[in-house]
């Protein structure tokens, strides 16, 4: 079932690192973060200001509340713009160049191919976050942070973009254009976060319907410090489908030779 797996999986990492694509993302998405956390703090100690004028006010001060849930929930938004730019080449490149019909015929099976690229583009994502920890570790040293509820945020911004990754591995099987791969993720993307918008006018069943195929409703508990099952399995669930939808897209382009 994974044979192959290792060798698709190296290239596609030699493949990211080689491209600009991945600096110039690399680049943004930290330099976001920078400017996001130094906002947040510098609110927080203008509030804490604020707060030692007012004793009521500081017992509801929280660095979790003031700090980190806007941080992650802002990160989630750059991830909504940055993951369709490091999928978009997965397979569309892939097609453009000719090198997927290579790959069909080398001892690598479909699902083995899918995984490995998938996983490369996770990779980066995992790179990714892990440079936003110094942030979070400076704010650990100057503040008491809940390291469980930070961990949980961190857990919940990684299954969000993976999902977000699934899908743009989906949107890059389905054309030859890198762009129109990256712009077909996009407006997936932000559907799937829209989406709840219109529960407030449908009926109640259609309405929770509508609210649980939201994707970043159920990053909302992670981001508050909260492990909820029914959110881990929404995720795995979103990946799962595009994993097999991304394979019966796949497999047709055997079909059609």
């Amino acid at each position: 079932m994974m044979r192959g797996f290792w060798s698709v999986y190296r290239k596609e990492l030699y493949l990211v690192f080689a491209s600009p694509i991945f600096f110039a993302v690399a680049f943004i998405f930290l330099v976001l973060n920078g400017y996001f956390f130094y906002s947040s703090v510098a609110y927080y100690n203008m509030v804490s200001f604020q707060a030692g004028q007012n004793p009521f006010m500081a017992q509801q001060l929280n660095v979790m509340d003031v700090v980190v849930r806007p941080l992650f929930m802002d990160l989630s938004i750059v991830l909504l713009l940055v993951a369709p730019l490091l999928t978009m080449r997965v397979y569309a490149d892939e097609r453009r160049t000719g090198t997927v019909e290579l790959l069909f015929t080398l001892p690598v099976t479909d699902g083995a191919a899918l995984v490995a690229k998938f996983l490369g583009v996770l990779s980066v994502l995992t790179l990714l976050l892990a440079g936003t920890l110094p942030s979070m570790a400076l704010l650990g040293f100057l503040t008491d942070l809940n390291w469980k509820a930070v961990l949980s945020a961190y857990l919940g911004l990684w299954l969000l973009g993976a999902a977000f990754m699934a899908l743009g591995v989906f949107t890059s099987s389905l054309t030859k254009n890198q762009i129109i791969a990256a712009v077909l993720s996009f407006g997936a993307l932000l559907l799937f976060w829209v989406v709840s918008w219109m529960s407030s006018v449908l009926g109640p069943g259609a309405s929770r319907f509508i609210e649980y195929l939201s994707i970043i409703r159920h990053f909302d508990s992670f981001s508050k410090g909260v492990l909820d099952s029914r959110d881990i399995t929404y995720y795995l669930i979103f990946i799962a489908f595009f994993f097999f939808v991304t394979l019966r897209q796949i497999e047709s382009y055997r079909w059609r030779g």
